[in-house]
């Protein structure tokens, strides 16, 4: 056999076995034709990966560059405030700062867990995100299989624009808004009185406020809620509805076997990412509206904080009630995302 030349395998040859095509060691060697098992070694799996790493973000460097202002803020005011919780450890003296302010461990801990006014703030503020998880989360999604039943994309369109508007109203205004139209010199009330009927005071009755609130949720947020619920209606396949409008299934058997579990995931994400927040019930909203019920009524967490904190100056025990919230959310968003898992939902994270 040649020494010079190199011997492949090859599929056929005239005698019915294996043909064995040549490939000269020159032609090889200058890498005209590689034999097998050779290496490339003009470059390696690393430097390949990183050069692709690069070519990509070259590619979007524009997009990365406009990427860089949002991941500014959570790595400043999401993360890096993580160094901030050791004030809850801490009887926190703004001129000795945060590193020069004595320790006192869990004190603040359990005087917070002694103190019947932050437990009736919790109390308040599971009752009205108990509602809003009830009325308020369902809201959007009914909205949006009302939308995508409209046929005229005119209507569709104009009633869109329509229910988006409040969610780009402050608090202040949505309030004062309420305010009003339900307090006791409102514009309900004015009718009331001009009819000669009785009037009823909404915006101070203590027994109306929880309810109140989640109105005026609903009436803010519910239409901007519906655009995610709008786009995960569209990724569903028409056909379906096809053919089980043939089978003769219903509206509502179409919602629950067709709609319903093209959507699911969708509707998990968003309840597992509402549940991580539950505790947050909204401070403007509450702040702007606690004076007229009191605090026995519209305290809640949020502003509970608040009041310790900024308006007390007791710095340390608010960051302990804050961070009491924070770490429920957690727990609650890590629970809700393992039974995801185990009802075969892909959830939040895997």
């Amino acid at each position: 056999m040649d020494s010079n030349r190199f011997r492949f395998r090859a599929p056929y040859s005239d005698d019915g076995g294996v043909a064995v095509p040549t490939v000269t060691k020159e032609r090889a060697e200058t890498g005209a034709v590689k034999p097998p098992g050779a290496r490339d070694s003009g470059s390696s799996g690393g430097k390949s990966s990183r050069g692709g790493i690069w070519k990509r973000f070259q590619r979007s460097r524009f997009l990365v560059l406009l990427m860089v202002p949002g991941l500014v803020y959570f790595l400043v005011f999401h993360y890096g405030a993580f160094v901030a919780n050791a004030v809850a450890f801490k009887e926190y003296v703004p001129f000795d700062g945060l590193w020069a302010s004595p320790w006192v461990g869990t004190e603040n801990f359990e005087r917070m867990l002694g103190d019947p006014d932050f437990w009736h703030a919790t109390w308040n503020t599971l009752l009205i995100a108990v509602l809003q998880l009830v009325f308020f989360f369902p809201a959007p999604l009914a909205l949006a299989l009302l939308l995508h039943s409209l046929s005229s994309d005119l209507l569709r369109r104009f009633t869109q624009s329509v229910i988006y508007l409040p969610h780009f109203l402050s608090w202040v205004v949505v309030v004062a808004l309420f305010q009003q139209v339900l307090s006791d010199t409102g514009l309900l009330n004015t009718f009331l009185g001009d009819a000669g009927l009785h009037t009823v005071d909404i915006i101070g009755n203590p027994d109306a406020y929880k309810p109140l609130v989640v109105l005026e949720v609903i009436w803010k947020d519910a239409g901007w809620g519906t655009i995610i619920f709008l786009a995960a209606l569209m990724q569903v396949d028409e056909q379906l509805y096809e053919a089980s409008a043939i089978d003769g299934a219903g509206p509502w058997r179409r919602f629950w076997h067709v709609t319903l579990p093209g959507i699911r995931p969708i509707i998990i994400l968003l309840l597992i990412m509402r549940l991580g927040d539950i505790l947050s019930v909204g401070f403007e909203q509450m702040l702007l509206q606690r004076q007229s019920v009191g605090p026995e009524v519209g305290e809640v967490l949020d502003t509970f904080v608040f009041w310790q904190g900024i308006v007390g100056g007791d710095t340390g025990y608010a960051a302990a009630a804050g961070l009491f919230k924070g770490v429920v959310g957690a727990a609650l968003v890590f629970t809700a995302n393992r039974v995801a898992h185990r009802l075969g939902e892909q959830g939040v994270y895997k």
